[in-house]
């Protein structure tokens, strides 16, 4: 009876454990790991190339180079995207497989498992007699009966272990659904790095086409662009005199082509939590877009929005643009936005520029009220 009772329990225990054993296996193999990092190390090692090339001194072939390095970072995030997927989706495979294969397996161990007990009760109660008759002797009955008692003691415990089991593959189903979260959510991202690439290469093909690898060219136009915004930096800290007070919608000055400029507009800048002081302009800079459109300040020139040749923020391979344009013919009269005080600034224009002129000059008015405006290359 000893061998009957004690071979079933055995299954039962081994079969619980190598259960256990295969749910804890790890899902990789060590190459997808590998692969996984090295993506990783690569996208760090571009990201700080970037981040070197941004800080040098810019000529063609090192433009260039930033371009490339710029697609490949974006290349390489989507293959780290796609690699993240192909993890992710493997994962929810196999989290899959355990939670439906052990959920089924526990609960036919279960199942056998309450049978057994309920029998090894009834095998107690009903054949205590049986037990003794088959006994050698007194000391042979007590070994039968501690037996049967030890085999009901343990299988209580691989019972509770088995419930416990289950509650650990339900919080599986829930470890699950956030995997599936998560790859919606890398698939966002692809979709977005995808998009990016495909502007970065249409980018880089118009910039090839516009500079035609000519460095001279690519030079003098960095020089230029370099050269306005060094000169609108070195008038906003050098404002002359102060002119007297302006209304709302007043004639303060004419479109031109002053200093580094290409042909005649304006350009015009906003500041807030503004002031003029000490002959400089204290405040912070931000997009003109939002007060030419919310009806409350008059708008400087006509012709916007049609006639805006670049916004503010425009980004180019160049640099970044700090106000907006609003080309308009020579001598189109300039208003102010708002009522305050006006005050006239130039500064010189280190590069000789087809269209402009050796100084650039413009009005800055301090309205007064937290907003500083700036009206540049008038004649």
């Amino acid at each position: 009876m000893q061998k009957k009772l004690f071979l079933p329990v055995l299954f039962f225990l081994s079969l619980f454990f190598a259960l256990f054993l295969f749910s804890n296996q790890k899902i990789f193999a060590q190459s997808d790991v590998s692969k996984y990092q090295d993506i990783q190390k690569k996208i760090a090692e571009t990201e700080a190339k970037i981040s070197g090339l941004k800080a040098q001194e810019r000529d063609l072939n090192g433009q260039i180079s930033l371009i490339n390095s710029q697609i490949n970072l974006t290349e390489l995030k989507i293959e780290e995207a796609e690699a993240t997927l192909n993890q992710l989706e493997k994962e929810i495979g196999v989290l899959g497989f355990r939670i439906d294969y052990i959920t089924e397996s526990v609960d036919t161990l279960e199942r056998l498992l309450r049978e057994r007990i309920v029998a090894t009760y009834e095998q107690s109660f009903v054949s205590n007699l049986e037990l003794l008759i088959a006994s050698r002797d007194f000391s042979d009955l007590v070994l039968r009966i501690q037996y049967i008692k030890h085999i009901q003691e343990n299988d209580k415990k691989v019972l509770a272990s088995l419930q416990e089991t289950k509650s650990n593959y339900s919080n599986q189903k829930d470890e699950r659904e956030i995997k599936q979260a998560q790859i919606e959510e890398v698939k966002k991202k692809l979709d977005a790095n995808v998009a990016l690439l495909a502007v970065q290469k249409k980018e880089k093909d118009g910039f090839l086409a516009v500079v035609k690898n000519d460095e001279q060219r690519y030079q003098n136009e960095l020089m230029r662009l370099q050269a306005d915004a060094a000169s609108i930096s070195q008038a906003l800290g050098n404002i002359g005199a102060k002119l007297g007070s302006v209304s709302k919608g007043e004639v303060i000055a004419s479109v031109g082509s002053s200093g580094c400029s290409t042909g005649p507009h304006l350009h015009l800048e906003v500041y807030t939590d503004a002031k003029v002081e000490g002959g400089r302009i204290i405040g912070n800079r931000v997009d003109p877009k939002p007060y030419l459109e919310n009806g409350q300040y008059e708008r400087p020139v006509p012709g916007y929005s049609q006639n805006v040749t670049t916004w503010y923020g425009e980004v180019y391979f160049l640099g970044t643009h700090t106000g907006i344009d609003i080309a308009n013919p020579f001598g189109t009269p300039i208003k102010a936005m708002e009522k305050g005080e006006a005050y006239f600034t130039s500064a010189p224009c280190r590069s000789n520029i087809p269209g402009g002129t050796p100084i650039g000059k413009g009005i800055v008015v301090d309205h007064e009220n937290g907003l500083v405006t700036l009206y540049w290359h008038i004649p």
